[in-house]
């Protein structure tokens, strides 16, 4: 069978910096393969050679057999490859079909306007292949993260793409949005589409892919038929070792000092009657649904959403915290979910990064940067996280996933927050990412700093937290101790709409 996508010996560099080397990667008409790899691997920078955004050093490109210079992301659409980014590019203000065919809208008779009624109804020739429920006329904005996942999907398609690229395309979704999308992406594959699958999701992969394709330090290291490979064999040769999977013992930490107290906090309907304590060495997990408060409760404490009322105590004093800065001032941190909206100056370098919530220690008369001290205090941070960057003088946006997450982590270890908000910490990074800031989180709880973690992966929590607070629809529904704790049990919590409040 001819390949719908041949790449052969490619290699790029950036900067001096080898980003990928010689590689080679095959993609069948039909067929969902997986490309996975730790971030930096070179996974991305391969995608987006084929998707036109960047230009090979060297190596060749075939589509259906045929030599191809992909020198723009419109040459890649021209040729029939689409991509689906894991950060959404759509225009809010603007209706799914006005998204799908931006700069592309039929016209009337005279090429005057745009024919409203063409326009929809071609985009809904588009969603009524794919069996979505979608009105052409509704605002993206309005719309669900999933539903607008399929409008990008949507658009990559109506390019007649006979190649979709999908960039961790599950990582904002829930269990049902996830099934939804796995629908799509088998009658994508039933209809001939090729598909190149991003994820670090290892179940979801054995779900949906056909073969995988492993990547490291930018060269290609095996090609395999995914059902006759272990998970265990592609982490392997993910991280080139192997990682330690168990859960560590969890000490005892139900008579450490209480760092933080919550009573009856209340916000409209995303935070109804929410009450918690959190101790010195203690990791709590907040697990739920998407939608179900957790973030929203992070968020009021934090002071960067108003609270209607309750009350918060920290180290036994009451607080009324109005703004994050008053709430850094008091010890807490919060790394948030969007790392690259709320946690990082992308276009700034590592070291005034790590510095941004410390900047006042290495300043004088309130103005002088003392940079010598502040590169100091980074570099021992890249040190001791391990992060990988060429120098504390590189942006940040030039790092992998994985990397920038440690380095807004560095930014409040630096500022020695007492307790700690880690909302989705390992979304979006890869597995040997996620084993060190596992490793990370149990040293600093050990340390004597206390935790909250919230994630929608129920294993991450399970294997962290001392204790889990369930929640649903605004509310907490249940606690679970460790041992206690269990997918079926989190998961009832986590339905439970009209469940009695625990705490």
């Amino acid at each position: 069978m001819t390949p719908l996508v041949s790449i052969r010996d490619v290699s790029k560099s950036f900067a001096g910096v080898r980003a990928l080397s010689n590689v080679g990667f095959d993609l069948l008409p039909g067929e969902v393969h997986a490309l996975m790899g730790e971030n930096g691997a070179g996974k991305s920078t391969l995608m987006k050679i084929l998707s036109g955004v960047h230009l090979p050093d060297s190596g060749a490109i075939q589509i259906d057999g045929r030599p191809v210079h992909i020198d723009s992301p419109a040459k890649a659409q021209s040729l029939g490859i689409g991509i689906v980014h894991q950060e959404l590019n759509l225009m809010n203000h603007l209706d799914a079909a006005q998204n799908i065919f931006i700069g592309r809208e039929p016209r009337s008779a005279w090429g005057m306007c745009v024919d409203e009624r063409a326009l929809h109804r071609q985009a809904q020739a588009i969603f009524d292949r794919l069996n979505l429920k979608l009105d052409p006329r509704s605002c993206v904005g309005d719309l669900t993260v999933a539903k607008q996942q399929m409008i990008e999907i949507a658009k990559a398609l109506s390019f007649e793409s006979k190649v979709l690229i999908m960039d961790e395309p599950t990582a904002a979704l829930n269990q049902e949005e996830v099934a939804d999308l796995f629908r799509v992406v088998r009658q994508l594959r039933s209809e001939g589409v090729g598909i190149v699958y991003i994820s670090h999701k290892m179940d979801e992969l054995q779900q949906i892919a056909d073969r995988v394709t492993v990547m490291r330090d930018g060269q290609h290291i095996e090609t395999l038929p995914l059902a006759e490979t272990s998970m265990d064999e592609i982490i392997a040769l993910m991280v080139g070792r192997k990682l330690e999977n168990g859960a560590e013992a969890k000490p005892d930490a139900s008579g450490n000092e209480v760092l933080l107290q919550v009573s009856g906090l209340c916000r409209g309907a995303a935070v109804r009657d929410v009450s918690f304590s959190l101790r010195r060495g203690e990791i709590l997990g907040f697990a739920g649904l998407m939608g179900a408060g957790r973030t929203e409760v992070a968020r009021a404490i934090f002071g960067a959403d108003p609270l209607e009322r309750g009350e918060i105590r920290v180290k036994g004093q009451p607080v009324k915290i109005r703004s994050p800065r008053h709430a850094v001032r008091l010890g807490i941190g919060y790394l948030s979910e969007d790392r690259k909206h709320f946690g990082l100056a992308t276009g700034l370098d590592v070291e005034t990064n790590i510095a941004l919530s410390s900047m006042d220690r290495f300043t004088t008369a309130g103005f002088f940067v003392n940079h010598g001290k502040l590169r100091h205090a980074a570099k021992r941070y890249v040190r001791e996280l391990s992060i990988k960057t060429p120098s504390v003088e590189q942006q940040v946006r030039l790092l992998s996933g994985g990397n920038q997450q440690k380095i807004v982590i560095a930014k409040w270890l630096l500022r020695d927050c007492d307790i700690l908000f880690f909302d989705e910490p390992t979304r979006g990074i890869d597995i040997g990412a996620k084993a060190e800031i596992y490793r990370l989180l149990n040293e600093l709880a050990q340390e004597g700093k206390a935790i909250v973690l919230i994630s929608s992966e129920l294993p991450e929590v399970m294997r962290l937290a001392h204790r889990i607070l369930v929640m649903c629809e605004g509310r907490i529904t249940g606690e679970l101790s460790a041992t206690e704790a269990s997918q079926e049990a989190i998961m009832r919590l986590a339905t439970q709409r009209d469940s009695a409040l625990a705490a």
